[in-house]
Formats: structure tokens, C-alpha cells, sequence
């Protein structure tokens, strides 16, 4: 009787010893199925982003500082920009009205006044755009003055505005016609942008400056 209690007990407990081994090699197996590495965002299903994409800004042959242009507001009278005393409309008075805008950097320009090309020096020696220093707020003209591009109030941006037409302004003001003032700048506040200005090419800028 003996005998066989010891030998019952020695297999229940190799039976038990078995079961462990059993359930240890069950439990280790997940474990290593979770350690393994997943592909990045497979595990939480995030998107891999797509490669971002460039393409290289086109340069506006009209705004790249070697076009002689004349300007002509769209909504106008045809006639082209004049600078004799202000900037204007042309009056047929003998003023400048051939420019160069010239980049500086980012959409801010000078703009370089030129006479007609007819050999005399003083055409050819250019006079910049500047916004007039004496004007009152909240309208004030453009006039010529000797080219300082380190000067900030003659530095004017000219934004595209599509169908070849163009923004001017200068810091927070845009050039606007106003009926009995011409052309100002002015600020918009919650009025409409309602002056645009169109470029025609007329010629490489190539004028040699008086020395």
C-alpha cells in the first residue's frame, strides 16, 4: 500500500512539473512576438508623411531690375505714369516715364526713373521714387529725389495681382487714384483695393549714368 501512494505521488508530481513547463513555454511565446520591431506607424496606424515637394520661383523679367518699363493704371485713362514733381498720370509735361524696378529683397523694390533715350545725359542719370516726406497722413504723393536704397521711404513693394497687373504700396499703403488728388498712398482700412497698375516692356535697362 505504500508502494504504490509513493509511486501515485511521483506521477502527480511529474504530471504537475509537465503542466509548469507547459504553461512557462505558453507564456514566454507572446512576449517574443511583442518584442519583435514593427515597420514605424504600422502600430498605431499614424500616416507616413509624404515628401515634401518644390519648385523653383519663376523671376518677372519686368520686375528684375533690367526692363525699362512704363506703368499705366488699369482702371485709367490709358495713359502712362509720369514723374515730374509727383508721380501722375502722364500730362505730356517732359517728365520722367520710363522705370526700373529694381529688387532689394523679398517684394520690396526701388524704383529708378529714366527719361527718353535720346542721348541727353540727364535722362540717363536716374532720379528714385520717394514717398514725400512734407505730405500729411492720410495721403501722401510720390516724388523723385536722388537713389538712396538704404532710404526706407524708397522701398516700395509691387505685388502680382494676376492678368499681368500689379500692386503698388509702401509699408502698409497702397497707391490709389482718388478723383480730384491723383495718385496717393493710402491705406485701405476696409475699402477695396481699387487701383492696379499694368507694366509694358521698352527695352533693356542699360543706361549709362552720368559719371
Amino acid at each position: 500500500m505504500f508502494t504504490m501512494k509513493w509511486v501515485t505521488g511521483v506521477v502527480m508530481l511529474a504530471c504537475a512539473s509537465a503542466l509548469v513547463g507547459c504553461q512557462g513555454g505558453a507564456d514566454r511565446a507572446p512576449r517574443t512576438a511583442a518584442g519583435t520591431p514593427t515597420p514605424s506607424g504600422a502600430a498605431t496606424g499614424a500616416p507616413t508623411a509624404a515628401p515634401a515637394t518644390s519648385s523653383a520661383a519663376t523671376t518677372d523679367p519686368l520686375l528684375s531690375g533690367e526692363r525699362e518699363v512704363t506703368i499705366t493704371r488699369v482702371q485709367g485713362s490709358g495713359k502712362a505714369l509720369e514723374l515730374s514733381g509727383r508721380v501722375e498720370e502722364g500730362g505730356d509735361t517732359g517728365g520722367r516715364f520710363l522705370f526700373v524696378p529694381t529688387p532689394i529683397g523679398g517684394d520690396r523694390y526701388v524704383i529708378k526713373a529714366f527719361g527718353p533715350k535720346d542721348d541727353h545725359p540727364a535722362n540717363d542719370d536716374p532720379s528714385c521714387w520717394q514717398v514725400n516726406g512734407l505730405d500729411i497722413e492720410p495721403e501722401l504723393t510720390i516724388g523723385g529725389v536722388v537713389c538712396d536704397p538704404d532710404d526706407p521711404i524708397q522701398r516700395f513693394t509691387i505685388i502680382a495681382k494676376g492678368n499681368g497687373t500689379y500692386a503698388i504700396g509702401s509699408e502698409t499703403r497702397f497707391l490709389q487714384h482718388l478723383p480730384g488728388n491723383g495718385l496717393v498712398l493710402k491705406e485701405l482700412g476696409n475699402s477695396k483695393l481699387n487701383t492696379t497698375f499694368r507694366f509694358t516692356d521698352r527695352g533693356p535697362a542699360d543706361r549709362k549714368p552720368i559719371d
